[in-house]
């Protein structure tokens, strides 16, 4: 039976998610169908421009992203902390840009308006906008946000009606940093894995494009959330790797073949798996295997479980 929503996210437990959702049509989200000749090349764009518009409201950090044929994957850190740092007009103006809110929400930031509220109605805004705080850091009505609009466009674009998704996203949170370096990775390897590139910095409508893209004139990317290093109290807060690290962990494991994926990019060694301890074949079946090994949490300790269960019962 399926698990309800709250049980699967809970921002006392980890504030990292990986967010797959699927479309149910035979139909492509993206990519050519070879049934119906049909070009949906260029809905990878909608989802791109949706995600980095999505930035600019929530209180949720894109950490990685790609926009495959039939589905998508994101990389999200929900930041409660920034949410109730924001002002009640910061909350309304971030709501107000993708829904319409209330008339009183609406009056409350006009100016000219503003002053003619009564105390009840000011109570009524103030009620609201701890509603729409708690949306605006809250995992499930990002993908909302997200996965509506795309639907809408292609339903319009395809004039027809009708469930463009499979269902609702699915969900693991993502309980330590071994796992977050894998989801990381297993995300950005997506279209490699696919045959869509041949190259992690080929890959089109990606989030580690992005970043090689920003990485080669000294930027990282506005909306992604930062590489950060090793953070402490005198570093800017984002992912807790080198981004160099991080590329060298995705070449290594990119060169590896899972068995049940066609694409492959050659084999080395990194940093960051000297620096935790753990050696290549560990990586590969941690990374490969991110959605079949794992239901709804991920985390390093639940990987050398199933290892050492694998090893006792003399499973491949």
């Amino acid at each position: 039976m399926p698990r309800p929503r709250s049980s699967l996210i809970s921002l006392t437990d980890t504030p990292y998610y990986h967010c797959v959702s699927r479309c149910v049509r035979r139909a492509f989200l993206c990519g050519h169908d070879r049934h119906s000749g049909q070009s949906y090349e260029h809905r990878r764009q909608w989802i791109e421009d949706r995600l980095y518009n999505l930035a600019n409201v929530f209180a949720i950090h894109l950490c990685a992203y790609a926009v495959m044929s039939n589905h998508t994957h994101v990389v999200l850190k929900a930041d409660k902390s920034l949410a109730e740092s924001w002002s009640a007009k910061e909350v309304l103006k971030r709501w107000h840009r993708l829904y319409q809110g209330t008339l009183l929400t609406r009056m409350y930031c006009d100016p000219a308006q503003s002053a003619t509220l009564s105390a009840a109605q000011r109570y009524t805004v103030e009620q609201s906008v701890e509603v729409y705080r708690k949306r605006l850091y809250d995992i499930s009505w990002y993908m909302r946000a997200l996965n509506e609009y795309i639907a809408r466009q292609a339903n319009k674009e395809d004039r027809c009606t009708g469930r463009f998704w499979e269902g609702r996203f699915k969900s693991q949170a993502i309980l330590d940093e071994a796992a977050l370096a894998a989801c990381l990775a297993y995300v950005d390897l997506n279209p490699i894995r696919a045959c869509m590139a041949t190259t992690p910095e080929t890959s089109a409508h990606t989030s580690i494009k992005k970043r090689i893209k920003c990485a080669k004139v000294g930027k990282q990317p506005d909306r992604l959330y930062p590489f950060a290093g090793n953070p402490s109290e005198h570093q800017p807060d984002g992912l807790p790797f080198q981004f160099e690290e991080y590329l060298q962990l995705v070449d290594s494991v990119g060169r590896v073949k899972p068995p049940n994926k066609r694409g492959v990019v050659a084999k080395d060694m990194a940093p960051l798996l000297e620096r935790t301890g753990l050696n290549t074949v560990c990586w590969d079946a941690f990374i490969c295997n991110i959605e079949t090994r794992f239901a709804s949490r991920v985390s390093l300790a639940l990987c050398q479980k199933r290892e050492k269960h694998s090893t006792r019962c003399g499973t491949p």
